[in-house]
């Protein structure tokens, strides 16, 4: 049976349902009101910060549901924000703008706790989603944790349909999984959400869909039709998405196959190269590998495997 959806329903931004509080720190008073009237106009509560040690302040008195900083800022910069995040406040996850001239310092930004970020050149077109990604992905059930920090193994496997809106419960169901193991912290588990969400979505739209990242630069209006049409064709309706998962205290594993014909991952760009942090091709990678501690891929391009371990606890 495949379930019929809309093009709304294939990943793409929605309104976040509650008002969550957005905290967004940029000393340009010009970017500021952009990105504000933007996230407001998205059914945000805004507050506002023009660098790192305000924005603490505004953390500790505001308490934000999550925070989007600009990198480049006087006294704290975004990237001394991000450590100080996840050290004070590691439920509470940011995203960061990212400038021309600035790549670099985004890449570190993301493997010391960033959970996502948006370029400045294309606000208007990533934020809603990227904001969208990051909140679902900091959701979790609270009420279930003491039942589930009882679990010391857990074994899993999903064959899934192409059907998007399954991405979401799965990435959640792992996440209480492994908080109920104490495998990471909150900060850690929402990045690993965030790159098994790459993961499933790659598998889905690239790997049974074949629709390729590319049609993503500028106008997404193809890239989306494209998908929509290829949900009611076969081969590629037919297709499954096949996870598996291994957690115990010491380790997650995650294996994630599609039935598309594969793709050499050397072809893509260098993910990690600030130069290509623009590129919609590579994007996921770059945040698959910035947040696992291992990441491979079988021969034929179609399966992923993904580890993650406990962090070192500091003294």
């Amino acid at each position: 049976m495949h379930v019929a959806a809309d093009v709304s329903d294939y990943g793409f931004s929605q309104p976040f349902e509650s008002k969550a509080r957005l905290l967004i720190v940029d000393d340009s008073p010009v970017d500021l009101l952009r990105a504000r009237t933007l996230a407001q106009k998205l059914g945000y509560s805004v507050v506002t910060a023009s660098n790192g040690v305000e924005a603490l302040e505004m953390v500790r008195s505001q308490a934000p549901n999550l925070v989007l900083a600009d990198l480049q800022m006087p006294e704290m910069n975004g990237l001394e924000l991000v450590q100080e995040m996840r050290s004070g406040y590691p439920s509470i996850p940011v995203v960061i703008f990212t400038s021309k001239g600035s790549e670099e310092e985004a890449v570190k930004a993301l493997k010391c706790g960033a959970a996502h970020y948006v370029t400045k050149r294309k606000l208007a077109d990533d934020l809603p989603g990227v904001l969208e990604t990051v909140l679902h992905a900091a959701e979790m059930d609270r009420g279930r944790q003491k039942l589930l920090r009882c679990l010391i193994r857990a074994e899993h496997q999903f064959c899934l349909v192409n059907d998007p809106r399954l991405i979401a419960p799965l990435v959640q169901f792992f996440q209480e999984s492994m908080a109920a193991m104490e495998l990471c912290n909150e900060n850690t588990r929402i990045r690993v959400g965030i790159a098994l969400e790459e993961a499933l979505c790659n598998a889905l739209y690239h790997g049974n869909l074949e629709v390729s990242s590319e049609l993503r630069q500028g106008d997404d209006t193809p890239y989306r039709q494209l998908i929509a049409h290829r949900l009611q064709e076969s081969p590629y309706r037919e297709r499954m998405i096949h996870v598996q998962a291994s957690l115990t205290r010491q380790e997650a594993r995650f294996v994630i196959r599609d039935e598309g014909p594969g793709f050499d991952p050397a072809s893509l760009p260098d993910p990690t190269d600030p130069e290509n942090l623009e590129l919609a091709s590579g994007r996921g990678l770059l945040l698959i590998r910035s947040f696992m501690d291992e990441v491979s891929h079988n021969a034929t391009g179609n399966e992923i495997t993904m580890i993650k371990r406990p962090e070192k606890k500091l003294p």
